[in-house]
């Protein structure tokens, strides 16, 4: 079988699938992509880039439809060089919203077409007006609505979809739903697993807290208020006052990857480190890690802590629950359909840093309570998030 994997970034949400596929003699696959970085093996790779972004005479509404078109329009340039060359897909799987999937059944109408949804989008209900202090105008109201123009068209297009969970599931249409089948990515679990009594130490970063006893992280791709970020720092504060003793590791990169930035280029951590009264000895901001010094962050987490918008949910908390991490998470919709409170970890509310805070005390204090909770965690992720059967189902459902 042949297989054409299109993502603007490499291998994303596929990489596992397309690495086992791989392994197989009898497939061919070949991952679209824009990303030169990384490798798989077995995988061929072939590039695509968009002739220009969208015109700043284009109504803001439009852009991101017209940016989604030209990234259609330079994939179906990458699949006619494909197709010159002998290479035909019997299977195309494309993620939606950015457009590399827009024109798959033009140039290659016979193959079966998969589209991976992650996200419908709405004014109301879920992320977008989640702030009450962040309050949408009708302009936001229009613009948000046409931002799903992309995604309906690959939905009315493609033979079959998968969304990772539930809860995105039921962000798209009713009468669309029946399209698509929840099977998430999958979570390596033999990798991600725990390693009693761990200690932190990353030499590359001169990073050494092997004498510390209280390790709270934050693992996120950017700084931002989706991810709690704003919170998060003032919880720290909070616990640093409290506890003199913790430390706290932040994983991520100082941008923002979902929602508003600041005006004037200013980041959320230059805003948290203005204003915040912060022991900044006792916070290491490491950056984008390798997979395995994020693993030993998590390995050593003595509390995890996971704040989300209702909004996609992250790899980052299942990889910390499959590692037996004990976990402090916002009590929202993604959130909740993984986590109940209790028994996976503990839940508190996204908007308050005292009841983050005292979540986290909470772990810190009971030993016994969080040696159960960790436990639990990392038992949801095996049997319902374990790669194996992940990868079983998506392999099933791609050749049906």
């Amino acid at each position: 079988m042949k297989i054409l994997f299109l993502h603007p970034n490499f291998p994303a949400q596929f990489r596992h699938l397309a690495t086992v596929l791989a392994k197989n003699p009898s497939h061919e696959v070949v991952f679209g992509t824009m990303r030169p970085e990384g490798a798989l093996p077995g995988v061929k790779k072939a590039y695509y880039q968009p002739t220009r972004q969208a015109g700043t005479d284009t109504h803001r509404y439009v852009r991101p439809l017209e940016n989604a078109i030209l990234q259609g329009q330079a994939v179906y340039r990458m699949a006619q060089e494909l197709k010159a060359d002998g290479f035909y897909p019997h299977v195309v799987y494309a993620h939606s919203g950015w457009g590399p999937g827009l024109f798959v059944k033009d140039i290659f109408p016979k193959a079966r077409y998969v589209g991976y949804f992650e996200w419908f989008y709405h004014a109301h209900g879920s992320d977008a007006d989640f702030d009450p202090a962040d309050p949408l105008a009708a302009d936001d109201e229009a613009r948000i609505r046409v931002k799903n123009a992309p995604i309906l068209l690959d939905l009315a297009a493609c033979d079959a979809g998968i969304t990772p969970t539930h809860w995105q599931h039921q962000q798209f249409p009713p009468e669309l739903q029946s399209k698509l089948t929840v099977i998430h990515d999958g979570v390596d679990t033999e990798y991600f697993q725990p390693q009693p009594g761990a200690k932190l130490v990353l030499p590359t970063l001169g990073l050494d807290l092997s004498h510390v006893d209280e390790v709270i992280t934050y693992v996120a791709r950017g700084m931002e208020p989706y991810r709690g970020f704003p919170q998060f720092m003032e919880t720290v504060m909070q616990l640093q006052q409290r506890r003199p003793n913790c430390h706290v590791v932040i994983v991520g990169e100082d941008r923002v990857a979902y929602g508003k930035s600041l005006p004037n280029g200013r980041t959320y951590k230059q805003k948290a480190l203005e204003e915040l009264d912060l022991d900044l000895s006792r916070i290491h901001f490491t950056g984008l890690l390798p997979y395995a010094q994020y693993r030993q962050v998590l390995q050593a987490s003595s509390v995890h802590v996971y704040l989300t918008r209702p909004f996609v949910l992250s790899w980052s908390l299942l990889e910390a629950m499959a590692t037996g991490c004990a976990v402090v998470a916002s009590s929202t919709a993604p959130v909740e359909e993984v986590i109940t409170d209790g028994t996976h970890g503990l839940l508190a509310d996204f908007f308050s840093p005292e009841d983050i805070a005292a979540q986290v005390e909470t772990i810190l204090d009971c030993p016994d309570q969080a040696a159960s909770m960790r436990a639990q965690a990392r038992e949801t992720v095996l049997a319902r998030f374990d790669l194996a059967q992940c990868l079983t189902a998506q392999l099933a459902h791609l050749s049906a």
